[in-house]
């Protein structure tokens, strides 16, 4: 490992020094595509300006001289991860600190593609400023400020909150709950005629029915769906007998409804965000002062936590959260999650970071552990974070693939995720657009961020 790591800071001095061009060679590698689930072994990646120029065997000649070449010592690449349910710190007064913290705790934990679901206007500079290449960052696909019962008044006012958002340049549009179905029905109608996708929450007066037919491009956190199945609506509209996210009525889901469903999710090409860890850790039955201490809250400030912490107490302190609650609603979410996988719903890997207990970056790690644990297989999880964020936002074989002509954006790791998906927890080089950050590098950073928030 130690002569795999000064290879890597010795190529990151070289390669991205003031008068070299970007091209380098990465050998002695074994790569997994993503274009199917087999292993290239023994092979060398070739990187120029950014993009992947050749994939060859070890033995093969290389015509084109480069500037250096990366011994990988047998190590495995693949196309890196992604969250796709992620709140994005908004900038407050110029101040883009916990933004750039954030962007860096990504890349340290292998994520290299964020879509951000509450959007601010400061997101779209701090955009600007990655695509630009003058701040370190994943790639990231922006949403505007979210609809909901709050931010929307009218189905007017729905429509040019839509056309906005649309001019501003976000890249999709979030919807919260509280809409009315004549709002909703203003903001799908114009949001189909620009071309801009949308999705979110179910709002309860609009139901998963309505939603999916409407053009949800992705539904979050499976919303929708219990609700769905449960004979009495009018029960779900109680928020006192239903609790959250409608958890206290899983005994009385219809499950002979969810093929129709089903069915439904697949005739729209709606997308699922799953979310699994942050039920796991919001609506869970553990404590939420056990999660104070957890190695990764070192990165958030005191202040963060405590709100976390803050926002889970009231559901315990109402006895919501007791393993009686909690054990069959995190059960159905599993057997939901897989019914609609196995049934050929895709998946995108999402987390909902940072929110209550979830930090940028590490809590990928919790979702891909929860994603396994409910039955997918390690390529699935894998392609959920890699082809299925490029197809989602139509940009297949540009990136989340390893594949000659895309994006150089991979990373490394010491074992084959395929068998062990441990192994993506310490990611010890990343490679994005090109760009190498060896795992010092991304020490370094994570340091820094530790001690900004030393408490």
């Amino acid at each position: 490992m130690k002569k795999i790591l000064f290879s890597f800071v010795f190529l990151f001095l070289l390669v991205f020094s003031p008068g070299f061009s970007q091209s380098y060679l990465v050998s002695n590698v074994n790569i997994i595509t993503m274009e199917n689930d087999k292993v290239l072994k023994d092979h060398s990646i070739l990187i120029v300006d950014g993009k992947i120029r050749k994939i060859a065997l070890m033995n093969e000649p290389i015509d084109l001289k480069v500037n250096q070449v990366l011994d990988g010592n047998g190590s495995y690449v693949y196309p890196g991860l992604a969250e796709f349910h992620s709140h994005i710190p908004v900038a407050q007064n110029s101040d883009t600190q916990l933004q750039e913290e954030a962007m860096w705790m990504y890349l340290a934990n292998g994520v290299l593609r964020v879509r951000g679901m509450i959007g601010h206007a400061s997101h779209l500079p701090l955009k600007a400023k990655i695509d630009a290449g003058e701040l370190d960052g994943p790639r990231l696909f922006l949403s505007g400020p979210s609809f909901s019962g709050g931010s929307v008044s009218s189905p007017e006012q729905a429509a040019q909150m839509v056309r906005d958002e649309y001019a501003a340049g976000f890249d999709h549009l979030k919807l919260h709950p509280g809409l009315e179905m004549e709002e909703f029905w203003a903001i799908a109608k114009t949001a189909q005629e620009l071309g801009i996708p949308f999705g979110g929450h179910v709002s309860l007066n609009v139901g998963l029915e309505a939603s999916l037919k409407g053009g949800y491009k992705s539904i979050e956190h499976m919303d929708g769906y219990i609700e769905a199945l449960i004979p009495d609506y009018s029960r779900v509209l109680n928020s006192k007998i239903a609790g959250p996210f409608t958890m206290l009525l899983v005994h009385e889901a219809d499950l002979s409804r969810l093929p129709a469903l089903v069915d439904l999710t697949l005739e729209t090409k709606a997308w699922i965000a799953p979310t699994l860890t942050l039920f796991d850790r919001y609506f869970g039955s553990k404590p939420a002062e056990e999660y104070r201490n957890v190695p990764e809250m070192k990165y958030m400030s005191a202040e963060q936590v405590q709100s976390w912490i803050n926002a889970k107490t009231p559901y315990e302190q109402s006895g919501v959260l007791t393993e009686a609650h909690v054990k069959p609603y995190l059960e159905f979410r599993n057997t939901l999650f897989m019914t609609l996988h196995q049934a050929g719903v895709p998946m995108l890997m999402t987390s909902d970071s940072p929110q209550v207990f979830n930090v940028p970056g590490f809590s990928i790690h919790h979702e891909i552990e929860l994603m396994s644990k409910a039955g997918m297989s390690n390529y699935e999880i894998l392609k959920s974070g890699s082809v299925n964020p490029a197809r989602y936002f139509d940009q297949e074989g540009e990136w989340g693939v390893i594949k000659e002509g895309a994006s150089a954006d991979f990373v490394l790791v010491q074992k084959n995720p395929l068998e062990d998906l441990n192994t993506l927890r310490m990611p010890f080089m990343v490679v994005m657009k090109g760009k190498v950050y060896d795992r010092s590098e991304l020490k370094k950073q994570l340091d820094s961020i530790e001690a900004n928030h030393k408490r």
